[in-house]
């Protein structure tokens, strides 16, 4: 029995209804409130429906700057375009990784009039020294998504950092996230290792898990106490849900909408240079 202590469960938070782009239905799991707490995490979105009137209708053209998106589809087709000449097509099980930097304009349309759109989008920041470098993206289809299956049959997909020995598609040397998919039956452990300096949280999709003596529940996040350089957790029925983790940055957050700076004057810049045309 490994006894390696374990992170516990320091709140439980359920996410607020809302829509974004052209109407889009979602969850915005992780809010401004909690982006201190969640250093060097932004926003945390959930999107799920089988009514194409909820989805269809896309994120159109919008500008970004200052932070990095991450978008994990779960189910569906979303077509991506960007100011930098970026095109690509995210399916299931893929995983889009685009750096906005120091500005880009882009656009995510589904490429489907039926069926379920399902998935995520996380929000991570850049440093200081980082936020204003060129744009980059990169989708990864999702047999590129490294994945491993323990002997009790937890599966575990790694889209960043690494989970016992595995390593994900990408690392970030300053803020170090941690992204994981895990799939569990009902019963199984699942125990892998974050560092201590790391903020971390669990969101639940699919089942019930337990931490310690704490339930979270399906579309449920459970913010992770810093205590510990481990979490372990049990599902009580079968289970799904996002592991997710960063070395916080401790530099201010100034937010206006998609723009991300550390000053109100960099915001300011940032709105001039979109409305002036010099976003890439």
């Amino acid at each position: 029995m490994n006894t390696q202590p374990s992170r516990s469960i320091e709140q439980l938070v359920e996410g607020v209804l809302t829509s974004d782009g052209a109407g889009v239905k979602l969850t915005r799991v992780l809010t401004g409130k909690l982006q201190r707490r969640l250093d060097p995490f932004l926003m945390l979105d959930a999107f799920g429906s089988d009514d194409p009137d909820e989805y269809i209708a896309g994120f159109p053209d919008h500008p970004h700057r200052g932070f990095e998106t991450v978008t994990y589809m779960l189910a569906g087709k979303m077509r991506h375009k960007d100011s930098a000449g970026h095109e690509g097509l995210l399916q299931n099980g893929g995983v889009q990784w685009m750096t906005a930097g120091r500005g880009v304009i882009h656009s995510e349309i589904p490429e489907q009039e039926e069926g379920v759109m399902e998935g995520f989008q996380l929000w991570l920041n850049l440093p200081a020294t980082q936020k204003m470098k060129p744009a980059w993206y990169r989708d990864f289809p999702t047999e590129a998504i490294p994945e491993y299956t323990s002997a009790n049959g937890v599966t575990v997909r790694v889209i960043a950092g690494q989970s016992n020995g595995v390593a994900g598609v990408i690392t970030r040397d300053t803020t170090e996230p941690i992204y994981l998919d895990v799939h569990l039956p009902a019963g199984a452990n699942f125990q892998t290792d974050i560092p201590v300096t790391h903020n971390a949280f669990i969101y639940v999709y699919r089942g019930t898990v337990a931490i310690g003596e704490t339930q979270v529940d399906s579309r449920r996040m459970g913010i992770l106490s810093n205590d510990a350089d481990s979490v372990a957790l049990t599902a009580t029925s079968d289970a799904r849900l996002i592991l997710v983790a960063g070395c916080p940055l401790k530099e201010p957050i100034v937010q206006y909408g998609p723009f991300v700076m550390n000053t109100q004057e960099e915001i300011h810049q940032a709105l001039d240079d979109y409305r002036n045309g010099r976003f890439i």
